[in-house]
């Protein structure tokens, strides 16, 4: 498969892997009005050619929208291969690339979330170790920060204080959330509505800055939810799956 570079100049006609529907669709256009946010920032989307999930985007540490302390590191947001496209090698195309391209720019290694088990919308553990990834710190919400050092000597990242320990002060739930995922545009606005329709004390908080990222209480910034005060999960819910949640607590 040939790969190409998702730019200012081309995004308008390319599509973005996750969600692969027109502009007008509030998934697509919500995703892409982030990329524009942070293209300036050394934002990386490279995507295999063919329509699926099959990419990688990284981007310099110091302008990650993560709450990680990681000097001369590329950080990598998002890596999926899946569906038809695995066990074809392109997982190791893409992370080579990512390489390759990191070198260049003269950084001292990768870094990355990831957790001890696979969870959802996390890099798989085995296959970074596999690569060569170690674990660099690690969080109470169960969640890893994983490097791969290009010498040595790279000082090794680590998690802001309230990342590595997540917790809010309000009640209720409450969620952390970019429009980095664009599977947020749409279902965001749903569990607001389920919330509100059931009388489930529920706030929704979307960061819009990079700063605000940094500075966020969860390792995960894309998508955060607490339940009175502590740390529940970084994977999404529609409805059914939220009301299941609640149901439970």
């Amino acid at each position: 498969m040939e790969y190409i570079q998702v730019t200012k100049d081309n995004i308008d006609r390319e599509h973005i892997c996750c969600a692969i529907s027109n502009n007008k669709d509030i998934q697509v256009s919500s995703k892409k009005e982030w990329m524009m946010k942070c293209f300036d920032d050394g934002l990386v989307f490279l995507k295999g050619t063919e329509r699926g999930k099959c990419f990688i985007e990284y981007i310099p540490s110091e302008n990650a929208w993560v709450p990680v302390i990681a000097e001369n590191y590329m950080y990598i947001d998002c890596f999926w291969v899946s569906g038809s496209f695995k066990g074809y090698g392109y997982s190791n195309d893409l992370l080579n690339k990512c390489i390759e391209d990191s070198k260049a720019k003269g950084k001292s290694g990768l870094c990355i979330l990831s957790s001890a088990k696979k969870k959802p919308f996390l890099s798989d553990p085995r296959y970074l170790i596999y690569k060569g990834f170690q674990v660099a710190d690690t969080s109470d919400a169960g969640i890893n920060l994983m490097y791969l050092p290009f010498d040595e000597k790279a000082v090794v990242p680590r998690f802001t204080e309230g990342a590595r320990h997540p917790h809010i002060d309000e009640q209720g739930y409450v969620l952390y959330y970019t429009n980095q995922c664009p599977f947020n545009g749409k279902y965001v606005p749903i569990v607001e509505h389920t919330a509100a329709e059931n009388n489930i004390p529920f706030k929704a908080i979307r960061i819009e800055t990079k700063e605000q990222a940094q500075a966020a209480p969860s390792p995960c910034t894309s998508y955060a939810m607490f339940y009175n005060g502590e740390f529940l999960t970084n994977e999404q819910f529609n409805d059914k799956k939220f009301l299941k949640l609640v149901q439970g607590k």
